[in-house]
């Protein structure tokens, strides 16, 4: 298991983003050399967890629970097939992270990667589609497709800071005792919502927002 490329991106103009000024930094472009990786804070204060890399609307993106986004390039691969060979580079899909032999969207909430040296992240959740990520894609229907598909990738937090670069090797660290991954959590907090339940059993590993509408469902069932 290894990264393939560390991808950041800098503030680009956007007609399909609610961000201040219309700005987005979904457009992510492999870089060269070793980046740092660090808690970026609280949500609504706090963007990426990279260094140089743009998180434009802090309202919805970022934070400590979405310090990074990672997507495997096996998943890449499969997209590209799905959209006739339309060729995806690393960081297309807004990932701050590609990677190679590792199941994103199936790691487990609360799953730990070891990245390079230092570096510690914990999974937190599946990627939630949206406007601004359609646009960037420009495919129709790419809602609709990407939630379908349920390949989501991974938002992860920062356990232990570290500098990575490109070809570094990724090792799983810690497995927790349940079965709720990145690709099941988004299924429940989309299409499948009697799954909410389940993701009870990741506890506070699961990012909060998650956690709080899977409690509130519960309550609501009885």
């Amino acid at each position: 298991m290894k990264l393939l490329t560390v991808n950041t991106g800098r503030p680009r103009p956007s007609a399909h983003t609610a961000g201040p000024g219309g700005l987005t930094g979904i457009d992510k472009r492999p870089v060269k050399g070793p980046v740092e990786v660090g808690d970026p804070g609280p949500k609504g204060v706090g963007g990426s967890g990279l260094a140089g890399d743009a998180v434009c609307d802090t309202r919805h993106h970022g934070g400590s629970d979405q310090a990074m986004y990672a997507f495997a390039r096996e998943e890449l691969d499969a997209w590209e097939r799905e959209l006739g060979g339309r060729k995806l580079a690393n960081g297309m899909f807004g990932e701050n992270f590609t990677t190679r032999g590792l199941d994103v969207s199936g790691a487990l909430i609360g799953e730990r990667w070891r990245v390079g040296a230092d570096l510690v992240l914990e999974v937190t959740s599946g990627r939630i589609p949206c406007r601004t990520f359609a646009g960037h894609l420009g495919e129709e229907g790419w809602v609709r497709r990407f939630t379908r598909q349920a390949a989501t990738g991974a938002y992860l937090r920062v356990i232990e800071p570290g500098a990575v670069r490109a070809g570094d090797r990724i090792e799983i660290v810690h497995r927790p005792d349940h079965e709720v991954t990145a690709a099941l959590q988004f299924r429940a907090v989309t299409t499948e919502r009697t799954l909410l339940p389940a993701l009870l059993a990741a506890g506070a590993a699961l990012h909060p927002q998650a956690l709080r509408t899977a409690r509130e469902y519960v309550a609501r069932q009885g």
